[in-house]
């Protein structure tokens, strides 16, 4: 069989399997470009089983582009709380405001002009036109190119930009005509459901007969993928603040930087907790020490409090940084009498850190200024420094016209507030401080103050 007949049993085997086995998900329901476009940003780095409830809630409370762009920042990051990817919603928001703004609310219809939407690459534009309009346009993932690879047996490695144009000429030769929509849909489908990554379902396969990966033995060795690099670990100290006085059944937390990594979120207050040497793990820090660091970066943004306990541990993968966590209860202390002696503390740790990083800095891996704002890095030296301020401490703080449990740190600048379990329905965490925030309301690691 040549390839002409090998592409022609692959289309059309495809179409007649998908039109029996296709999902019943919400996006699929209503032929509504808005809801396609949502669907596939969500889709990206996410399963479908996680974004179906996230989809209707999202789709219910953001119902048009209209909705979601005249949507406050935080009500839209709310809802996509727990998805991982922030940006994704943020730049969701913004092309829906460029919709808004040079479409008059209608998703456009022209190749570029999707392309231009912030947040849309090549794959999500494919799929909107070809979804939402059933232009021949391809959309190729990663599952389109794992399907690919297998079935034209293609040694090419799938991490170039070489291989994905490829791969895009490809799909779009395979579209049967004004079928793109149920096609691009079913190949992505076959990818989900039968030709998976580790152990694909090769005897349930619509296309298996002219598979040349499969005939070749290849189906497991396939695609041909360049490994990304590890991502770098951090330990990380985290405080979870008890309120006393006025504060009492509250926890302190901060908004992270306007932009960079889970920017405008949420978050508890913590602190890179050491250097670490390249090609090392990260690992935990002796309590004893750990607490004074994390007194000592508490004190740096001019707030009294006295770690503990121990609390937990936890762990948060990005794509680039894996946090370890080390989390810890602490207390709020009268500034005027227990500071002084908190800082003192946290100053001999921070001096200790210093050294060792001085040290250890030809052979360990720093970040680079991008890189180090990306992530939310703090400098141990830099927050030393600021403990020398010692006669300032009850102004350290200036409360915002959000009210006046709303403060502004003195070192790093950003917003601090006071919060009771009921604001966690309207603010925005990431998932990890989500889970520490609500276990500690649920009583899990004991309330210190008791």
């Amino acid at each position: 069989m040549g390839l002409l007949e090998q592409k022609r049993h692959f289309s059309v085997n495809l179409l007649d399997w998908y039109m029996v086995n296709r999902r019943d998900l919400p996006w699929r329901r209503h032929n509504n470009p808005y809801f396609t476009w949502v669907s596939e940003i969500m889709l990206q780095q996410t399963r479908v089983d996680t974004v179906i409830p996230y989809f209707n809630r999202f789709i219910g409370n953001f119902p048009t582009v209209q909705a979601l762009a005249e949507a406050p920042e935080e009500e839209v990051l709310k809802n996509w709380e727990g998805l991982g990817y922030y940006s994704r919603a943020r730049n969701l928001q913004a092309a829906a405001r460029q919709v808004m703004e040079l479409h008059g609310g209608e998703m456009p219809q022209d190749k570029q002009a999707v392309f231009a939407l912030k947040g849309v690459g090549p794959y999500t534009a494919g799929a909107i036109l070809s979804i939402a309009f059933n232009q021949p346009q391809p959309a190729v993932d990663g599952n389109v190119m794992r399907v690919l690879s297998r079935y034209f047996l293609i040694d090419e490695d799938i991490m170039k930009g070489s291989t994905r144009v490829l791969m895009e000429e490809l799909a779009g030769e395979l579209i049967p005509e004004g079928r793109a929509r149920d096609f691009n849909q079913a190949l992505m489908e076959l990818g989900a459901l039968v030709c998976t990554p580790k152990a694909p379902h090769c005897l349930t396969c619509p296309v298996m007969e002219q598979c040349s990966g499969r005939i070749a033995g290849r189906e497991l060795t396939l695609p041909v993928k360049t490994k990304a690099k590890p991502p770098r670990p951090e330990q990380r100290l985290v405080a979870i603040v008890e309120g006393r006085g006025a504060h009492r059944g509250r926890v302190l937390v901060r908004q992270r930087p306007a932009t960079g990594l889970l920017a405008r979120m949420w978050e508890l207050p913590h602190v890179l907790a050491a250097p670490v040497a390249a090609g090392k793990a990260a690992g935990p820090l002796a309590d004893e020490r750990a607490m004074a660091l994390l007194a000592g970066s508490l004190w740096a943004e001019g707030f009294a409090a006295r770690p503990e306990a121990l609390a937990t541990h936890a762990e948060h993968v990005f794509s680039h940084i894996v946090w370890s966590l080390q989390v810890y209860k602490c207390t709020e202390q009268d500034q005027s009498n227990e500071l002084p002696l908190i800082a003192a503390e946290a100053r001999a740790a921070y001096d200790a850190q210093a050294a060792a990083k001085e040290s250890t800095a030809s052979a360990e891996s720093r970040p680079s200024a991008a890189q180090a704002s990306e992530s939310g890095i703090t400098d141990a030296a830099n927050i030393s420094g600021s403990l020398d301020e010692q006669d300032e401490p009850l102004s350290v703080f200036a409360a915002s016209s959000l009210g006046g449990d709303v403060l502004t740190g003195k070192g790093d600048g950003l917003t601090y507030r006071w919060i009771g379990p009921e604001d966690m329905d309207k603010m925005a965490f990431p998932n990890i401080f989500l889970k520490l925030i609500s276990s500690y309301f649920a009583g899990a690691y004991g309330h210190v103050n008791e």
